[in-house]
């Protein structure tokens, strides 16, 4: 049987020795954030996700289609990062990512989803809704969107088309973004001032740490420095910050770049964002002189460390990104109160 009876606080978190609780703020969606958190809440108990809301593929592109609402797919990934380790976390996480198959209109909705929006609708507010998935769960953590207002993501692409490799044209949608043929030169939201929810630029000034990343660079990192509000938090913020960097190139989207590219497309969306720390699985930096280089330009130092799964996927390993972000922490900052 579970061991609760009932939902947990969710801003339990993970155990930590004593003077060693920081305030952490990840930013950023999809399975790439989810890999952050699923670190994150096993080194800290006050962890805060703030996650894009621009996604119009699958279950929540229907959702947000159909109802209006915020698409709460990678809200959900988040939440279910955030459970935990014992049979109350393993079930629920399970429960919410379960997707429908079937021959009629619920085929390929996750339960999560359908469950966030119901309470969207219920209490009439983002915030709150979220909360109350939080407590069910268990969740270690709190999630956030990044703004309260459905974003459409646009890209301007050199090569779309293969026959006309030097003509730039705007891809329209996330989904698309993701995968699109062609070189993404830059990424601006639809609208292109939205409102930041004012409990994430809240969360980023209060931090002490700050990560943005991994994840779909174009699609899920970068559209949050595109949030004038939270731009402003993220630049102005007191916390140390740190960028991780993904394990490989995604297909479409950043085919053939290099981990310094990577930060050299951030530089030109963000100009005026500063990061103290970069981290990098040090198998996936063929060039850590470049790297260190781009690093610098950004006002950091570079962190290479093993954080990939043993198995040579793509993927990273919970553990090992938790040692990586604990001695990052240790290292470049102080441990317990910071103001």
């Amino acid at each position: 049987m579970p061991e609760r009876t009932g939902p947990a606080p969710v801003r339990g978190g993970a155990p930590r020795r004593r003077g060693t609780n920081p305030k952490v703020v990840a930013l950023g969606g999809g399975h790439g954030l989810a890999a952050s958190l699923a670190a994150l809440r096993r080194i800290t108990g006050d962890l805060t996700a703030v996650v894009t809301v621009a996604d119009d593929g699958g279950s929540s592109g229907r959702l947000r289609e159909e109802l209006g609402v915020l698409p709460p797919g990678d809200l959900r990934k988040a939440l279910a990062a955030l459970c935990g380790d014992d049979e109350w976390g393993r079930t629920w996480a399970r429960v919410a990512q379960h997707r429908f198959t079937s021959e009629g209109e619920l085929h390929g909705h996750a339960v999560g989803n359908l469950l966030i929006v119901a309470l969207w609708e219920q209490l009439g507010d983002h915030v709150q809704a979220l909360e109350w998935v939080g407590r069910l769960l268990g969740a270690h953590g709190r999630v956030l969107p990044m703004s309260a207002v459905p974003l459409e993501l646009q890209a301007l692409v050199r090569g779309h088309d293969p026959a006309r490799p030097g003509e730039v044209v705007t891809v329209r949608g996330q989904a698309t973004v993701a995968l699109t043929p062609g070189e993404v030169q830059s990424v601006h939201l639809v609208p292109n001032d939205p409102p930041a929810v004012p409990e994430a630029v809240e969360a980023v000034l209060d931090a002490d740490w700050v990560v943005l990343g991994p994840g779909s660079w174009f699609s899920s990192v970068i559209p949050h420095l595109l949030v004038p509000e939270l731009l402003e938090a993220l630049t102005e913020t007191k916390a140390r910050r740190v960028l991780a960097l993904n394990l490989a190139p995604q297909p479409g989207e950043t085919d053939g770049f290099s981990p310094q590219r990577h930060l050299e497309v951030l530089a030109r969306h963000a100009p005026k964002l500063a990061f103290d720390v970069v981290l990098a699985d040090e198998a996936a930096v063929p060039d850590r002189d470049s790297l260190t280089e781009a690093a610098e330009r950004l006002g950091g130092t570079v962190e290479l460390a093993p954080v990939a799964t043993p198995d040579g996927s793509a993927r990273h390993d919970p553990e090992l990104l938790a040692a990586a972000y604990d001695r990052i922490f240790r290292m470049h900052g102080r441990i317990g109160p910071w103001r």
